[in-house]
């Protein structure tokens, strides 16, 4: 993915700038961004969206009959949207620690579900991250309650991993997490102990890795983690870089760094991985999303602080689902927007100058 070639975005409207994310009388006036990228290549912002009502936007006549009766019914919306993961069928699941639970919209059936959960079990109380497994069973950590919690693709619950005799949770703080069903492991970080645990199944913690510190293998505040292929990404936030593992913790390389210079990060918080094998990390401070290949190299990056399509306020969450659909969890802005990669499939080898 070569050098930036030309970035077109236009608002048709500067009233969509100002419109309150909790308005649906207020509608969104559409927007075009698009990026062109050597080589053919090229990201278009294709959407938004931050609420229920989205999914399903023409609700039937006798719906809107009740509705003139009863009053329009009470729509749930994204308030502090963390982070982000789709299933199999393309449902986008968010977690919101502002609303205590996490989001399900599914845009092929036109459903929305909203999950939470308390009980003997443990209550959720600040979900932080989720990943799906190839049943589509949802995995959410909850970086207050310390613990793991689990919901059928139904989003029934069905258990807590971690949570231990006394009730509170085994981690101190759970954040970042990924499940490879293959081998049945689940990979959790916990940020305040500095380290990555690799769980079985059931939650009983087989192996850590990791500790405070500096260097090759160590972290600093480490959040958001990643499976692909046969590499696990850590988003190492304070140390201000990404580090690559195998599945068993061993240390490959790393990407990113501090500074001013080209391929400085500030505050990374989740990585992600397209077609082609390239690295996409969110950085919150500066509002963008930075795009590097496997030597370290900064390729391109997109965004800048603001509220029109492809713009950012403290973006947190990232997920690249398997046809380049590029989602990216807005949090400030209580949205998440869609970007549509189109790449040529190969590896790319050229980086910004």
């Amino acid at each position: 993915m070569g050098a930036l070639l030309l970035v077109f975005c236009t608002a048709l409207s500067p009233i969509a700038l100002h419109a309150s994310p909790k308005s649906k009388s207020m509608a969104s006036v559409p927007e075009l961004w698009e990026m062109s990228l050597d080589g053919g290549r090229k990201l278009t912002w294709q959407r938004s969206f931050h609420a229920e009502f989205e999914v399903k936007p023409n609700r039937g006549f006798w719906n809107k009959l009740v509705d003139i009766v009863a009053g329009e019914p009470s729509f749930h919306f994204l308030v502090r949207p963390y982070s982000i993961a789709a299933d199999s069928h393309g449902r986008m699941i968010v977690t919101d620690p502002g609303a205590k639970g996490v989001h399900i919209f599914d845009f092929a059936q036109h459903k929305y579900k909203f999950l939470e959960h308390s009980g003997r079990s443990g209550s959720m109380l600040a979900p932080q991250c989720v990943a799906v497994d190839t049943q589509d069973n949802i995995y959410v950590t909850d970086s207050d309650a310390g613990m793991i919690f689990v919901f059928a693709p139904s989003g029934k619950f069905l258990h807590t991993l971690g949570r231990l005799k006394g009730g509170e949770g085994y981690f101190k703080r759970p954040t970042g997490i990924a499940v490879d069903s293959t081998a049945q492991r689940i990979y959790v970080t916990d940020t305040l102990r500095d380290e990555v645990f690799i769980l079985d199944m059931e939650g009983t913690v087989l192996q850590s890795f990791g500790k405070s510190g500096e260097a090759a293998g160590e972290f600093n505040l480490p959040t958001e983690l990643r499976i692909d292929g046969q590499e696990l990404l850590v988003v190492d936030a304070m140390n201000f870089r990404v580090q690559s593992f195998d599945r068993s913790g061993n240390y490959k390389y790393s990407v990113g760094k501090l500074g001013d210079s080209t391929g400085a990060m500030f505050r990374p918080k989740a990585v992600s991985v397209d077609s082609e094998g390239d690295l996409y990390v969110v950085d919150a401070l500066w509002g963008v999303v930075q795009v590097f290949n496997r030597q370290g190299q900064l390729l391109y990056y997109f965004g800048a602080k603001g509220t029109h399509a492809g713009e950012f306020q403290l973006p947190t969450g990232l997920f690249i689902e398997h046809d380049d659909h590029v989602l990216v969890v807005d949090s400030f802005n209580r949205r998440v927007q869609v970007f549509q990669y189109s790449g040529v499939k190969t590896p790319a080898k050229e980086a910004v100058k």
